[in-house]
């Protein structure tokens, strides 16, 4: 799923990205070799880094 439609970033990357060591949106952008743009985005970003910090844990 198309998570952030301004970098084409989807879930998968995001995901990707977290398991690399992102804990930050700013990271998860870095380590896809993009940057924010609108922003709309982030929010999901930071839920995902949320979730797969709890099951991590």
């Amino acid at each position: 799923m198309v998570v952030c439609i301004c970098n084409a970033m989807t879930d998968k990357d995001i995901r990707a990205a977290i398991a690399g060591g992102a804990d930050r949106p700013k990271d998860v952008y870095c380590a896809c070799g993009k940057s924010a743009q609108c922003g709309c985005c982030t929010g999901t970003i930071l839920s995902m880094i949320r979730d797969e910090s709890a099951k991590a844990a």
